[in-house]
């Protein structure tokens, strides 16, 4: 998709707009060069010139109608990305987060109509990539343009995107929101790729109009959900609810919420990932395992092990219906 909205693959069929242009129509038999897009694209092995410093690499792409020298612009874009002082070095010379930066640079140096980002942060470790993802989202609130970011991190995903379209096998399965294809996914399909993990099947057995909710029948329990008319009361559905609104009762201070949904189990694993604690909860024989995460503190404090029984509520405005299948 980004190579064919840079110019560099010509699909068979579609259109391309930004703007008022039209970059690619088949129909119409338009299909404008790279070099008449003016897109700005940062590879994910960042295809820097070897060759050439990083002062060079960006002076190399600024537009020949810029109203500055091409070094004096190329030194305003290494400032914007915290690379003064670097100018002289190599590719070689520079670590993987500060070749992104001067990828990114050169990119901007063309002031272009889209910037396309291909996992622009896939090669560097998990500290720098950290850093690199705040400096980014400083970055884009400066920028007037589109961003079009392909990620297989969610994390990249919630913190950088406006707008989030999951892509699957060629095909378009949700466009929305971070918040709303997350918390909201169209399928169990869309479910599993936005990482989602406790996806279950139920039947919807009631609708109590008057306490806006519906009823959901799973493993032997009644699961108070949003109301939803649009289901007719019989039909089998799938449900999702994210792990984060699963709510661990705690054995010291017991609270009115806890008979919101509950639901008990076996920790079946037991993993502390340094300030939380991940659980996995085997649910009954065939509901399958239920996931959440608590505070590790917490964890300690209600002495969970391995085989230890524990209750937790599935708050009920967090549940989300789904087709089945």
């Amino acid at each position: 998709m980004l190579r064919s909205i840079a110019g560099l693959h010509r699909p068979r069929e579609g259109t391309i707009r930004c703007g008022d242009k039209v970059w690619q129509d088949s129909a119409a038999h338009i299909c404008l060069s790279p070099q008449a897009r003016r897109v700005g694209m940062v590879f994910q092995d960042y295809a820097l010139f070897p060759h050439l410093n990083a002062l060079e690499n960006i002076a190399l792409a600024v537009n020949d109608g810029s109203e500055t020298s091409p070094q004096e612009r190329a030194r305003a874009l290494l400032e914007m990305v915290n690379m003064d002082g670097l100018e002289v070095r190599r590719p070689t010379q520079l670590s993987g987060g500060q070749q992104q930066r001067v990828a990114l640079a050169r990119a901007l140096a063309r002031d272009p109509s889209v910037l396309l980002l291909d996992e622009p942060f896939a090669a560097v470790d998990q500290q720098t990539r950290r850093k690199l993802l705040r400096e980014l989202a400083r970055l884009r609130r400066q920028l007037d343009m589109p961003v079009i970011l392909v990620t297989h991190d969610l994390d990249e995903a919630r913190i950088l995107a406006d707008n989030l379209c999951v892509l699957h096998h060629g095909e378009t399965l949700q466009t929305g929101t971070p918040d709303e294809v997350m918390s909201r996914p169209h399928s169990s399909t869309v479910a599993r790729l936005v990482g989602l993990d406790n996806i279950f099947a139920g039947e919807i057995i009631a609708h109590d109009t008057q306490r806006n909710i519906s009823l959901l029948q799973w493993n032997g329990l009644q699961l108070e959900c949003p109301l939803r008319h649009d289901i007719a009361v019989g039909t089998q559905v799938d449900w999702v609810i994210p792990a984060e609104r699963v709510i661990l009762h705690r054995r010291d201070r017991p609270s009115r919420g806890e008979n919101e949904n509950p639901v008990s189990g076996e920790i079946e694993d037991y993993l502390v990932l340094g300030a939380n604690t991940a659980l996995t909860l085997r649910i009954g024989a065939n509901a399958g395992n239920l996931f959440l995460s608590v505070p590790s503190h917490v964890a300690r404090r209600n002495d969970l092990a391995r085989g230890g029984q524990v209750t937790v509520s599935l708050l009920a405005e967090a549940i989300h219906l789904m087709p089945s299948g």
